[in-house]
């Protein structure tokens, strides 16, 4: 199975890569999140460590049934043959209505075919008042006129 855009990155290639992965996350389905990494793809996602396809599935089964109405936005930061850095923001609210909006860095691995061999991600929450949120478009993937995070300021 191939997953193009495939290695050696450029800068074109690694920010549609983002922009892939950015409308995949954003569909909140996670078996279909999972196609694009290798079926023993290892993460580290804060502090959790997963391996595999059923591992991701099920930490974005979790994830998503807490973090309600998620919106992200992902932006390459650095590239090189096979690897793309990415700096990404998001939006939810828990249970209670307490909007966040996370911050991080992912720096990602593929395969020659184009699937991500491995994820590490480092990712702070800030609780941010309904007012202060940025990204307010219908769930799903990000409209193309939306502004990105350097857009945005963030």
């Amino acid at each position: 199975m191939s997953r193009p855009p495939v290695p050696p990155f450029t800068a074109a290639t690694a920010a549609r890569k983002a922009r892939l992965a950015e409308d995949a996350w954003n569909s909140r389905d996670p078996a279909a999140v999972s196609l694009a990494y290798t079926p023993d793809s290892v993460w580290r996602n804060r502090g959790e460590f997963l391996t595999g396809r059923s591992a991701i599935v099920a930490f974005l089964t979790r994830k998503w049934a807490l973090e309600l109405e998620y919106r992200l936005i992902k932006e390459p930061w650095a590239h090189d043959a096979n690897r793309i850095a990415v700096r990404f923001a998001y939006e939810w609210h828990d249970a209670a209505g307490q909007w966040y909006r996370a911050y991080g860095n992912e720096n990602w691995e593929f395969d020659g075919a184009g699937l991500m061999a491995r994820r590490l991600a480092s990712i702070n929450d800030r609780p941010i008042a309904a007012a202060e949120r940025a990204f307010h478009w219908p769930l799903g993937r990000r409209p193309d006129d939306h502004p990105s995070l350097s857009e945005l300021g963030l």
